[in-house]
């Protein structure tokens, strides 16, 4: 592993067997994994290029249960590392050698659906899609849709602010949760938000959404159901040219237009998705955008022809407008199945995750041509064109030397472009250990002691997922100014890395 991490603390490996019997005491039975290869199951999440077993696993079924695993490790000076589906693009779930790796897989029930209030009260293990399958019989559904929805979980989505195609009209994971059940270090146990729509105060909820395991541990959320549309249609437009479809997406904005989604596709990418799921795409173009529409049957119709126009006038060579249900969800099971697809072009690719301003599209997009070049790796780049959220797909072997290490430095370069022109570090995958040390880049020193200390407020003993978000590895102790006297640093007994 190149990426550096936490030294492990030698003391509590050696402590490991008493760690385990202490644990097991909490979660009996089976909720307690030390065995050295069943471990391996969870040395990674979706960023797979980086793996490290966990010293233990533990998996609770119930919120006393994970109090009571946080009050034990925060009193033995334990590291956790939070961990849902693992399906994290980021690194945010990778273990460490000295750390118990908490699952909350076995935290999947449907508590409450309050169709009265549209919430519905679910564990952090439910998975996105479980939600709406739950009530759409009944006409509702959860908005955010991230592409893993049939795996990833609602307590990841919380923990990474996850998005989706149908994010931009709808918001992310922050505008769809209401409230949670969040487990400090400590163990106490808070309760943040409510069924209402807002709550007095600070707003701590925005804190906990997207601070990626950091701060506490969710295990109950109440998310925002919505009515389903009258009608939903899609339009498939392909363009000659990547400048002219990023052209076209930022028309469509600035025309007053807000897709229920609006996705982007280069030719690679479109080849590789038709080759897998085989709906139809135009193989001979550039770039391919899919744009939905929803509301009454008049507005969609209204609003097509809108769009259409406005495609054509930046240069659209084809023009496919859906006739039915089958055939949108037909529109969009390519750019659904595009990661996969991918997946067979290349031993592995690496997926980056950056967000810029529309109008920058298509400098954005002829630079990393030109890095790709540069790195000598190929580039399929898929894209929430509607807020600028890119997702390049950069093609690499990890079994030829150096490769790796070349997909590593391409990334680096397009998120550094990102904030160059204007955009951040990350839209919905999080920092996590991939960004992490470029979190310089976008804020200052003073910037991140801030957000630091922010955590330290929640845990401050900094064992809850730590190695993550923050590039300079310390200790609270190190947040603030340090008066050292006749050589002896303070809290001497404090372990620094």
């Amino acid at each position: 592993m190149s990426l550096k991490m936490p030294e492990p603390d030698a003391a509590v490996l050696a402590r490991r067997s008493e760690i385990a019997v202490a644990l097991r005491a909490i979660v009996a039975g089976e909720g307690v994994i030390d065995d050295v290869d069943a471990l391996r199951v969870y040395e990674s999440d979706g960023l797979t290029a980086y793996r490290q077993p966990p010293m233990l696993v533990v998996l609770p079924q119930t919120t006393a249960q994970v109090a009571a695993i946080l009050r034990y490790c925060d009193e033995n000076r334990v590291r956790v590392v939070p961990r849902g589906s693992g399906t994290s693009l980021s690194g945010g779930a990778l273990p460490l050698a000295d750390a118990v790796l908490l699952g909350l897989a076995k935290l999947n029930r449907i508590v409450e659906v309050d169709l009265a209030n549209r919430v519905a009260v679910v564990q952090p293990g439910v998975t996105n899609l479980a939600v709406t399958r739950a009530v759409e019989a009944d006409g509702f559904y959860y908005a955010p849709d991230p592409s893993s929805q049939i795996v990833c979980s609602i307590g990841g989505n919380v923990a990474e602010n996850s998005g989706g195609v149908h994010c931009l009209k709808y918001g992310l994971t922050t505008n769809n949760v209401l409230g949670v059940e969040l487990v400090l270090m400590s163990g106490e146990i808070l309760r943040l938000g409510g069924r209402q729509l807002d709550s007095s105060g600070l707003d701590l909820l925005g804190v906990i959404v997207g601070s990626e395991g950091l701060l506490g541990v969710v295990t109950e959320v109440i998310v925002r159901l919505l009515p389903m549309p009258e009608t939903a249609r899609a339009l498939l437009i392909g363009f000659s040219s990547v400048e002219g479809a990023g052209n076209c997406v930022a028309e469509v904005i600035a025309a007053g237009i807000i897709p229920a989604g609006m996705e982007m596709m280069d030719r690679l990418a479109v080849q590789a998705a038709e080759a897998f799921v085989k709906v139809g795409y135009p193989l001979d173009v550039a770039a391919l955008l899919i744009v939905e529409l929803d509301g009454s049957e008049e507005e969609c119709s209204e609003l097509i022809g809108e769009v259409e126009q406005i495609a054509l006038a930046n240069g659209a060579v084809s023009v496919r407008i859906s006739q039915d249900e089958e055939e949108r969800l037909a529109f969009w099971a390519g750019r659904k199945s595009a990661f996969p697809a991918v997946g067979r072009l290349a031993p592995d690719y690496y997926c980056m995750d950056g967000t810029i301003p529309r109008r920058r599209l298509p400098e954005v997009l002829t630079r990393m041509a030109e890095l790709s070049n540069q790195y000598g790796l190929e580039v399929a780049n898929v894209f929430h064109a509607g807020d600028g959220n890119l997702h390049p797909l950069i093609l690499y072997d990890a079994n030829q030397p150096g490769q790796l290490d070349r997909a590593e430095a391409f990334g680096a370069d397009i998120l550094r472009l990102c904030v160059k022109v204007g955009g951040v570090l990350t839209g919905e995958h999080g920092v996590g250990v991939e960004k992490r040390d470029l979190m310089p880049e976008m804020f200052s020193q003073v910037d991140l002691e801030h957000q630091e200390g922010l955590k330290h407020a929640f845990d401050p003993q900094m064992l809850l997922n730590p190695g993550k978000v923050f590039p300079n590895l310390h200790r609270c102790a190190e947040l603030g100014r340090m008066h050292i006297h006749a050589g002896q640093i303070p809290f001497p007994e404090i372990p620094r890395f």
